[in-house]
């Protein structure tokens, strides 16, 4: 995508994870779609997706009016009894397969239904299971791979004249087992009074040492004896890939004679590293499909990994075959086929080079390569690692090398938090399960929009790379940010010149006038655990230690690596290995007190108060702790504030910091105000309980939100929303002796458990509140009502089912910057392994 738009549609359904996608075309179709998209998952199910291409999409400002397929869905197959590990289909047949975790690999028949007039019928698929292969000796299958015997253009053509004939297929299984099953089915014209056809077990390649992760075939072009040029047959490559670290090729050839072996032998009776009797196994496996004689002999060792290895892929460049391989050892390897000697090299090697075996993301290290990818066009190869980043490497002829591009980042686990900038909306931050704190802002440029602009949003820092899940996470304004996790304290980051300074190229935010103190840059210590501030003059300070001493230095740990400011003097946004190794903020303070792990946490307007929460079973835990950030020593304002019983889900201070508002699982609400005064000791942040409510909600309440303040004269509004499935507003009101309490004035049902709410943070056209709303099933909605009376104005806005999460929304955040009319709001919403920013337009602003 030349305009960096990233995820433009989620598809829904699956209940656990997906495991497997695989692209489809149909040989034949009665006029619809022929194009699927095939998904399995641990939920042990398959789902059948057709593919609907659209003329143009909807965009925002600033963005191109792009033409992109959607996939809606058309049947889900059942009848595998465990996780499905795989998905693998072959061009130009109607067959595809798939393997789990049940040692078992099914073959399924998909074809179009005809309509009433001879068209297709409207989103039907008749899809049947064929065959289920039990593998024996039993394992389960990791990898799939399958294709057709002969020329596939021929046979494709073929298929289009007589759609009941069908071509012969071969299938490679690998699995938790070190050899790979070759399995055959015979081509021809189905007969329904005869057996349907099978796949038959032919041959079983043996060679590897451990587990069989990846397969792939592919077309091969060689020269063709005239027998071989008549009956259109073609020989073809298998690749295999494993975890003992090696790559096997293993050549399928047509024809009576058997196929010699290509590899190369040098003096010392190495092959490719390996010694001929270990590396070279050529018995040749023979079979006959479709009436034509086959053989399959070993052809090339490919080695240099230094780890598992996931994946393999060939290009689909028929006359210079190469294939991608992807490891877990940091590193894609780009494999070619000398044209001369035959010999099987390693032409390019993209990723990271460690010395440091076992590297965590820590350290900086990308923890593997899990997938790699070719393009359609073979100029460009993407992979996919444990840190959630999708890298992209970009073929450049002039200089014969593979450039990084900008490409896909993201969190790998639930996202339990998100905080707008507080001055501007400048950027937005993220914390995760996966131990990472993440800042993602928008890149504007200029494009070929209507408007002559061009944006797109990029993770631009990575703050904090954690040992702990991170839970929850508030802003102290635009230089500093608290966040707590599953441990007992809290962590204050400061953030960098150098981030600073790329936010402000490129994405024009500014934030005033920055800290005389802000520090360069961060690193991890060797052996640290804490971001440290680091100088760019603290590498020649090193390296000038020890001038003018005549003595011999003593052999010492080797010094920590500095990044330097200069290494984010970027015209684009970081890639992958900057946000891993130089876009750290250097951790300010810690903050303690708490018993157990954190739970929520929420920061005031004027960013001089943190309050902060910890799971709790009892009430010695279930307290409010109360942190003064204005003062240099950062101490506690006790004393803690008790009023919940169970642990406190949510922490919200009003616009106006005068007032706190607590809710928890105890199923209560509870409303603090600010007693500054009455304190008689100077302190700030005293707060005192004004009213709670323990029956608020009548299942645990797992949200709230401040309405925003049109005048100080009106009472005061906040909402909670509970797994009760429902939200309330409440208003504040005095009663007859004076007291003041909230009164529930609105209540709006839900069909699931509402996990998340904001208000957007201003009155809109005088006199309405607009409320964001999340729901367990992932649902996003957004609704209006009232300041007079809270009543609901109109219907509510839902956000289309393809940008809606398949999971809980965990958090929800409204704010951002306007887009320049005025009337545009962005909210963040943050569900399991994804942040959705969204724009929404209310007239009035």
């Amino acid at each position: 995508d030349k305009h960096k738009t990233g995820v433009y549609a989620l598809l829904t359904g699956h209940t656990k994870e997906v495991n497997a996608v695989k692209f489809y075309t149909l040989p034949f179709s009665y006029g619809g779609s022929r194009h699927f998209l095939l998904t399995g998952s641990a939920d042990r199910t398959i789902r059948v997706w057709r593919r609907q291409d659209n003329k143009s999409n909807s965009t925002s400002p600033g963005m191109t009016s792009i033409a992109r397929p959607t996939f809606t869905h058309v049947t889900t197959l059942h009848g595998h009894e465990s996780s499905i590990n795989c998905i693998a289909v072959a061009r130009g047949s109607e067959l595809f397969v798939s393997g789990a975790a049940d040692g078992t690999v099914r073959v399924w028949r998909l074809k179009d239904v005809k309509g009433e007039n001879g068209a297709a019928a409207n989103m039907i698929i008749d899809c049947q299971l064929v065959q289920t292969i039990t593998l024996k000796p039993r394992f389960f299958a990791l990898a799939l791979a399958m294709r057709t015997l002969g020329g596939q253009k021929e046979k494709e053509k073929e298929y289009e004249k007589n759609i009941e004939a069908a071509p012969p297929l071969v299938l490679a299984v690998g699995g938790t087992r070190t050899t790979i099953q070759l399995y055959v089915m015979q081509g021809g014209v189905e007969d329904v009074q005869e057996e349907p056809r099978q796949f038959e077990l032919k041959a079983s390649l043996t060679g590897h040492e451990a587990w069989v992760r990846s397969l792939a075939f592919t077309d091969m072009d060689v020269e063709r004896t005239q027998s071989q040029a008549q009956s259109q047959l073609q020989d073809f490559f298998l690749a295999s890939a494993s975890q003992d670290k090696y790559i096997r090729l293993w050549h399928v050839h047509a024809g009576d004679d058997v196929a010699a072996v290509r590899a190369k032998v040098d003096e010392d009776g190495m092959v490719l590293g390996g010694s001929l009797e270990q590396a070279l196994s050529n018995k040749a496996h023979e079979f006959k499909a479709g009436g034509s004689k086959y053989s399959v002999t070993f052809e090339a060792l490919l080695f240099g990994h230094e780890d598992w290895i996931y994946t393999v892929a060939w290009n689909s460049d028929l006359k210079n075959p190469k294939l991608l391989s992807a490891s877990a050892d940091n590193s894609l390897v780009i494999w070619e086929s000398d044209p001369v000697s035959g010999v099987w090299y390693a032409a390019a090697r993209m990723g990271e080079i460690s010395a440091q075996k076992g590297s965590t993301t820590a350290t900086g290290s990308i923890g593997g390569f899990w997938m790699g990818l070719w393009s359609p066009r073979g100029d460009t190869v993407v992979s996919l690692g444990r840190t959630g980043a999708w890298r992209l490497w970009k073929y450049e002829g002039e200089t014969d090398l593979w450039s990084q591009d900008i490409g896909l980042t993201g969190h790998v686990r639930a996202v339990n938090g998100i905080e707008w900038e507080p001055t501007s909306g400048g950027y937005l931050l993220s914390t995760s399960s996966d131990q990472t704190t993440r800042l993602h802002a928008r890149w504007e440029r200029g494009g070929d929009s209507d408007d002559g602009s061009c944006y797109s949003w990029h993770e631009f820092s990575r703050p904090q790379i954690h040992g702990y899940d991170l839970n929850c996470i508030a802003s102290l304004g635009p230089w500093r940010f608290v966040s707590g996790a599953d441990e007992k304290l809290l962590r204050v980051f400061n953030q960098t010149k150098a981030i600073a300074n790329l936010l402000e190229n490129l994405t024009g935010f500014t934030g005033g006038a920055k800290p005389a103190d802000m520090p360069e840059a961060a690193n991890i210590p060797v052996l640290g655990l804490s971001n440290k501030a680091a100088d760019d003059d603290i590498n020649a300070d090193v390296a000038n230690e020890g001038e003018g001493d005549d003595s011999q230095s003593t052999p010492t740990a080797a010094a920590p690596l500095t990044p330097h400011a200069s290494a984010l003097h970027l015209p684009q946004p970081p890639l992958e290995d900057h946000l891993s190794k130089y876009t750290l903020w250097p951790e300010h303070e810690k903050l303690y007190g708490h018993g157990y792990e954190i739970s929520a946490l929420a920061t005031s307007h004027d960013a001089t108060l943190i309050a902060t929460a910890c799971k709790a079973s009892s009430l010695d835990h279930a307290v409010i702790r109360l942190y003064d950030a204005a003062a240099t020593t950062w101490h506690e304002i006790r004393p803690p504030l008790a009023a919940h019983s169970l642990t406190i889900t949510c922490l919200r201070f009003s616009a106006d910091d005068e007032h706190l508002l607590s809710v928890g699982r105890d199923r209560q609400w509870a409303v603090w105000r600010r007693d500054d005064k009455e304190s008689g000791d100077g302190k700030r942040g005293v707060f005192k309980l004004l009213c709670a409510n323990p029956r608020g909600h009548a299942r645990m309440i797992l949200s709230a939100s401040w309405a925003p303040i049109l005048d100080s004269s009106r009472p005061r509004v906040f909402a909670t929303a509970g797994r009760d499935k429902t939200v309330k507003l409440w208003m504040q009101e005095k009663g007859q002796d004076q007291e003041e309490s909230f009164i529930c004035k609105a209540s709006v049902s839900f069909s699931n458990p509402v996990t998340a709410i904001d208000f957007l943070p201003v009155v809109v056209g005088g006199g309405q509140l607009y409320l964001a709303v999340g729901l367990d099933t992932g649902q996003i909605s957004i609704h209006a009502f009232a300041i007079e009376g809270l009543g609901e104005v109109g219907e509510a806005m839902a956000l289309p089912e393809l940008e809606c999460p398949s999971k809980a929304v965990y958090a929800a955040g409204v704010g951002g910057r306007s887009t320049g009319k005025g009337n545009k709001w962005m909210a963040g919403m943050s569900s399991p392994w994804r942040v959705r920013i969204v724009l929404c337009g209310f007239s009035g602003l």
